[in-house]
């Protein structure tokens, strides 16, 4: 289990250093970072996967997807979903709205959790319910105080949630996803870059190579985090993992207060402290972890 633990920490960890990357390339457009992510990562899967001798396996499962046309529909939406949370997490580090990304994948559990009730018809517990209740009190507080909702946030969320559920219909080994996913929308990114690069605005070939190198990096940062995550899933149980998950916005968290000199008022604290109230209460409520400590206090 301990190898377990390290994956899936190692994961989080490098997920919420994120913003640190992108920073070094706010000089770039949101839209051309996230169409190098894109054509970044799926040459990487590729190469990866022809490496461990694995691209026939993958050219198997394919000719699966293509005969049924409702996974091939599933597999556009989550391309497109993963490719907008992408996106608005890029836009808003690069707009200094570092903390509202960690908001974001704070509450993103909770959010999941209201699409699965909503959409898988699953009930909620009461410590769910509760734990829902804080969260929405904390972006109630934030929406009051600033006169707007706090849509960042919300947007992440919301499309990562939407992803998980996609995800659930298209069960595949986590590189393949990956490889599947970006190939529906690399023709896109192909066609932005070279669109760029007729208007003479491509910061690509036309910046300094370590531009050039950080841009085609993010096909690597892409896909490490996510492969180490599932190297690591399999070996820990489902409590651990709901615990670890936190791991990213937190760093997240400490990166925008600290770091970047966020403005972090009385409003965010409490926002943020209802937060976390929701998510303690909600990770407590987990079958999973009231199990676990039933067992060991009976002992």
């Amino acid at each position: 289990m301990r190898s377990g633990i390290m994956y899936i920490s190692l994961s989080y960890i490098l997920w919420g250093i994120f913003p640190i990357y992108w920073k070094v390339l706010d000089h770039v457009s949101s839209e051309e970072i996230l169409a190098h992510r894109i054509i970044w990562s799926f040459v990487f899967v590729l190469l990866l996967l022809l490496f461990q001798k694995r691209f026939a396996d993958f050219l198997y499962e394919c000719t699966k997807i293509v005969k049924s046309p409702k996974i091939l529909l599933t597999l556009a939406l989550s391309s497109f979903l993963i490719s907008a949370n992408w996106f608005v997490y890029i836009w808003a580090v690069n707009h200094d709205r570092v903390l509202e990304t960690s908001l974001g994948y704070y509450i993103n559990p909770l959010v999941s959790v209201l699409l699965g009730m909503i959409f898988l018809h699953e009930k909620l517990n009461k410590g769910q319910q509760t734990a829902f209740l804080f969260a929405a009190f904390g972006v109630l507080i934030s929406t009051v105080h600033y006169g707007h909702v706090p849509w960042t946030s919300l947007i992440l969320a919301s499309t990562f949630g939407f992803y998980g559920l996609a995800k659930k219909v298209i069960k595949l080994d986590s590189a393949f996803g990956l490889a599947l996913e970006t190939f529906v929308v690399f023709p896109i990114g192909i066609i932005y870059v070279l669109y760029l690069e007729s208007l003479g605005s491509s910061v690509f070939f036309e910046w300094d190579a370590s531009t050039n190198f950080l841009l085609m990096g993010t096909g690597v940062i892409t896909a490490i985090p996510l492969l180490l995550f599932a190297k690591g899933t399999p070996k820990i149980p489902m409590y651990f993992l709901g615990v670890l998950q936190y791991i990213a916005p937190t760093i997240t968290f400490f990166l925008g207060v600290f770091l970047y000199h966020e403005p972090f008022t009385v409003v965010e604290l409490i926002t943020f402290v209802c937060i976390w109230t929701g998510i303690i209460i909600f990770t407590m409520s987990e079958p999973s972890f009231k199990t676990i400590w039933k067992t060991r206090l009976s002992k």
